[in-house]
């Protein structure tokens, strides 16, 4: 029965984490990213609420944000310093480019960007995708090491539909952040807080480009 459990389990994360983006990228991407990323979230949260030993308080929790906000902020700074730089010596034409041109624009995608891609995303990569293969791997730290890497592997690999290697390398870099993050405090609002300060500042210093997909 265990081993059984198991296989579907590893069935359904290849459908979901693997199946799609491969899908995605490979055949003619006529329906944008978006929908899927909901409908795919949406199948996490349910999944969640019908588990009896995932504490539903996670999937907000606001309380850790206070201890943890000192050592996330010292990280960011770090982070956009390497970033800006980066982006100045080797891209600097695209330097707060999206900002600049469409102000506006820039203005909603602030706003609407955390709730309506990251907390999505936070739900399946984190909430649901931490939770719900926990049992696939060994004991603790073994574990949590284990379930770090898939999330941030399964964080970028959903990326490729952006058809670039930055979104890639970004996200994967991002997601094991992320994940370490969501595991220290079993709360999603605090992680999904973490992403969309990381992903707010890409958008402004001009990388969003590259996490835009064309639809062929």
């Amino acid at each position: 029965m265990i081993l059984r459990t198991k296989i579907l389990l590893i069935v359904e994360f290849l459908g979901i984490f693997v199946a799609i983006p491969l899908a995605l990228v490979l055949g003619p991407q006529i329906v944008p990213p978006m929908p899927i990323l909901w409908l795919a979230a949406a199948y996490g949260l349910i999944a969640l609420y019908r588990d009896p030993n995932y504490r539903r308080s996670e999937l907000w929790n606001p309380g850790p944000l206070r201890r943890q906000l000192s050592s996330m902020l010292l990280l960011f700074a770090m982070g956009i310093a390497v970033i800006g730089a980066l982006v100045y010596e080797f891209a600097h034409p695209v330097l707060f480019s999206f900002v600049r041109a469409h102000p506006i624009v820039w203005a909603l995608v602030m706003v609407l960007y955390p709730v309506l891609s990251v907390y999505p995303q936070g739900i399946l990569f984190r909430a649901f995708l931490l939770h719900r293969y926990r049992n696939l791997f060994g004991a603790p730290p073994q574990k949590e090491k284990a379930l770090i890497l898939l999330s941030a592997f399964s964080f970028s690999l959903m990326h490729v539909v952006f058809r670039n290697w930055v979104a890639v390398a970004l996200t994967f870099a991002g997601g094991v952040l992320f994940a370490r993050r969501h595991l220290a405090t079993r709360s999603l609002f605090v992680s999904s807080f973490e992403h969309a300060l990381y992903g707010c500042f890409i958008f402004t210093v001009g990388l969003g480009q590259y996490f835009f997909a064309k639809l062929v």
